[in-house]
Formats: structure tokens, sequence, C-alpha cells
């Protein structure tokens, strides 16, 4: 499958059989945008990056050089961990001495009190990263979420996060590859319980003592990833998505 994903012709006819439209260049223009304000928060000497259900995130490691006076917790669960562990070792890779796990259970346990015992400080600026989580969470997670990261987060510190917009939720079918990525999502077994009505993000972030720095959509992630030399673009991206930064003020 590898293979065939690396030969050009293959390759592209894979992604429009398998995935929803839009969404490979989508993934993309998510990676290197949050890619870029992790770089910054580490230029701005911030001194803490959590990052929410990390996963597999790579940031700590492929940005190793640049973060070694940052301190880096990633939030996810026990057996999430253990595997990304487990590669770590598999590949000889180090685990990078600034990086802190915190192996938590997002319902039934305090983010709060976790951090605070793995040695996160409220006092110093920090960087919030929720990528790919909250179209996942029921709205009174969401909400319990942003209000823990308000009471963790102090003045000048930011938060970046991706979400879908409502109407998708509602099935209105606005939006490019709409229709092909809630049917993906579905066919994986998953459900989007959350999304942001369109125009409401301004309102959204200031519940939670944000001021909003930047806001992407698909014609905006295309403008800044997807142009050519002639300005021509050349790569689609899904509509269903939104990139957001902030401060909190």
């Amino acid at each position: 499958m590898q293979l065939l994903i690396r030969i050009p012709y293959t390759g592209r006819l894979f992604l429009r059989v398998a995935a929803a439209k839009g969404i490979y260049e989508y993934v993309i223009a998510r990676t290197k945008y949050i890619d870029t304000v992790f770089r910054e928060s580490l230029s701005d000497r911030f001194s803490q990056i959590l990052i929410f259900g990390a996963g597999f995130d790579t940031r700590a490691l492929r940005f190793q050089d640049e973060a070694q006076q940052t301190r880096i917790f990633e939030l996810d669960a026990a057996a999430t961990q253990e595997a990304k562990i487990g590669q770590y070792q598999k590949r000889h890779l180090s685990i990078p001495p600034n990086v802190v796990f915190v192996s938590i259970d997002f319902d039934k346990e305090s983010i709060p009190l976790l951090l605070e015992q793995a040695g996160f400080k409220r006092d110093k600026k920090s960087l919030f990263i929720l990528e790919g989580v909250l179209m996942y969470l029921q709205p009174q997670s969401v909400d319990q979420t942003f209000q823990t990261i308000k009471e963790l987060a102090t003045q000048g510190s930011e938060i970046v996060f991706d979400s879908i917009y409502a109407s998708v939720l509602r099935h209105e079918n606005l939006y490019y590859g709409e229709k092909s990525m809630v049917e993906s999502v579905a066919k994986a077994g998953e459900k989007w319980h959350f999304g942001i009505e369109k125009g409401k993000i301004v309102q959204f972030l200031s519940d939670y003592g944000f001021k909003l720095h930047d806001h992407m959509d698909k014609r905006d992630l295309e403008e800044m990833y997807f142009k050519d030399p002639s300005e021509k673009t050349v790569g689609r991206v899904n509509g269903t998505h939104c990139l957001t930064r902030a401060v909190r003020t």
C-alpha cells in the first residue's frame, strides 16, 4: 500500500477512492499551520506547551533543537502513550527530556490536578494545542475543556485548535467535500458531536477569556499552502474544517 501511494498516479487514485475530498490537503495544511504556531511559541520563549489528545504527535521530536527550554506536556490515554513509547523504542529514538507524558482519562480525572502533579506552572505562558479533538467531544465536554484551559492559561498564553462548522452536524452540505467527509467518519465507526456556528468564533472565544488572533477557512489555507508560482490553486482543501488561534486576555 505504501509503495502504491508513492506512485503519483496510483497515489492520486487511492486518495480519490479512499479519502474524503480535500481531507488530504486539509491535514497537510493543518499540520503546517500548527507547526508554525508551535515554533513561534518557542521563539517567543513560552515556558510550556500542552498537547491535548497528543496521540502520535511528533513536534517535540521534529523541533527538538528549538524546544529544549520548553516543557511539553502530552496528555492522552495510557494505552495510546504506551503504544507511542513503544514506537520510539522500535525506531531507536530517544524521548526528548523536556517531554512529560500525562496519562489521563478525560472523562474521569482532573486535568488541573494531574498537570500540577506533573510540574505544570500556572503563572507561565503556555500554548494549548487541540488538534483533531473538539469535533469528537460532546458539547458539555468542550465547555468543560475550555473552562479548564481558561483556568490554567495565564495572560498572553495562546490556544490553537481546529473545529468543524455546526451546519455540518445538520448535514446541510454547504462545503466542498462535506458529503464524503461525513460518510467517511460514519464508515470509521466514529461520530462528530460538536461544531461552531459560522461567524460565531469571536463570541465563542470571548466566553472563555480568549481573543481571536487568526481564523483560517479553506480559502485561507489554499491561499497559504496550495498556490504555485503562477498563483494557480493546485490543491482544494476540505471545507468542513477551520483553524483558530487565540490569545488569553
